[in-house]
């Protein structure tokens, strides 16, 4: 049923069970903490003037101001406890009813979820495995689901295609070191395209000079190399900058124009060509991925989770996964073909246990034990340990 040729890769947000009110940032908690002082001070000074001929809060008593100083000093001291959390947690932010479950972006907005990315073997659109995560984003996701789809479907290479929020050096880079050649489209993010300037895709990198040429011939000579986050970075610039006649065209720097380039950036430039020469690739990922994150949102109602913690909330959805695939594979094969799926797969394991321990004549009794009447069963292969 699968192909073990190429994957699609993707991540999709389902919704935990944990309310947006009962998840904080650090920000989040100052300005709650801020706006509770507020209203403790309003209510206070409402309380002095309670008496008078002109009181602040005509509306409330004394005895319903003194109600509401206490719920707001002990809301802010539930507010400051869970900012220790927060602070000893070292995370970003912390949610109250699930745990692990993470403010993230939706489509509609902002809500609290899990990123569960898929991996979906090309040959039938089934899912080859998947991973419940608390990533906000699919940008590290690439190499750990591309390496366990190819550990999963037992092949020495393997292609993988995702779309541009999987865009990453580092991961691109991991990923050719495990025989996995990767295809994902360049994003355009840079500020100068916006701003109607000349990009880095302007300038042609000269890979016998290292060295970059600028649209007006100007050449850009290799000047140091730093890291930046984590990653050797190159920088080229060249001294022509300040008489150029169109150097308002490329840069906003009175210095001059300079280009970074990343020390493994071929990788990336030769994943750019295999991009450009198998167009199809690209074009097939969203029929063979994206359909299915809506199958079980809307067609299995399973776009959000009943269970908390991540390895409860793992189970759930490991539950939908089976489900879908076998739905899948009866639309496939149906269920006859199914069920002869399945015992043929019982023989072949019991064929290997029986030929380890070396019982002889293990093939007929193997397939006596699981005949079953109308169903044809293959003859059980095994490869020897």
């Amino acid at each position: 049923m699968f192909g073990g040729e190429l994957v699609a890769i993707d991540g999709s947000k389902f919704k935990a069970v944990n309310n947006r009110k009962r998840n904080f940032t650090a920000e989040k908690l100052a300005k709650a903490l801020q706006h509770i002082d507020q209203k403790i001070a309003e209510y206070l000074q409402a309380l002095d003037t309670a008496d008078s001929e002109a009181p602040t809060r005509p509306d409330l008593t004394a005895t319903e101001l003194q109600q509401r100083i206490a719920q707001f000093r002990e809301r802010k001291q539930h507010y400051e406890q869970v900012q220790q959390a927060l602070a000893a947690s070292g995370e970003s932010q912390i949610s109250l009813t699930d745990p692990d479950s993470r403010s993230m972006p939706v489509t509609q907005g902002v809500d609290v979820c899990y990123n569960v990315e898929m991996a979906v073997d090309s040959k039938h659109k089934l899912i080859v495995t998947h991973e419940v995560t608390t990533a906000v984003t699919d940008k590290d996701q690439l190499a750990p689901m591309a390496k366990a789809a190819k550990q999963m479907l037992e092949v020495e290479q393997l292609d993988a295609v995702a779309d541009k929020g999987f865009y990453n050096g580092e991961q691109v880079k991991e990923c050719g070191g495990a025989d996995i050649q990767a295809y994902i489209p360049q994003p355009h993010t840079s500020r100068n395209q916006h701003k109607g300037l000349f990009t880095k895709d302007d300038f042609r990198y000269d890979k016998e000079r290292d060295s970059y040429w600028c649209p007006q011939g100007q050449e850009l000579t290799f000047r140091f190399e730093t890291e930046e986050k984590g990653r050797a970075t190159r920088y080229y610039a060249t001294s022509a900058c300040g008489g150029c006649p169109i150097k308002a065209r490329c840069t906003e720097n009175k210095g001059g124009r300079r280009i970074t380039r990343w020390a493994e950036e071929h990788l990336l430039e030769a994943m750019a060509e295999r991009v450009r020469a198998h167009p199809e690739i690209m074009k097939v990922r969203k029929e063979l991925i994206e359909h299915i994150f809506g199958t079980m949102k809307r067609g299995m109602d399973q776009g959000y989770f009943l269970l908390r913690t991540r390895k409860k909330v793992a189970a759930e959805m490991s539950l939908t996964v089976l489900a879908y695939n076998l739905k899948w594979v009866i639309s496939i094969v149906g269920v006859q073909g199914l069920i002869s799926g399945l015992i043929a797969s019982l023989v072949c394991l019991w064929a290997r246990i029986w030929h380890w321990i070396g019982v002889p004549g293990w093939s007929k009794r193997i397939t006596r034990a699981v005949w079953w009447p109308g169903w044809s069963v293959r003859q059980p292969t095994f490869h020897t340990v």
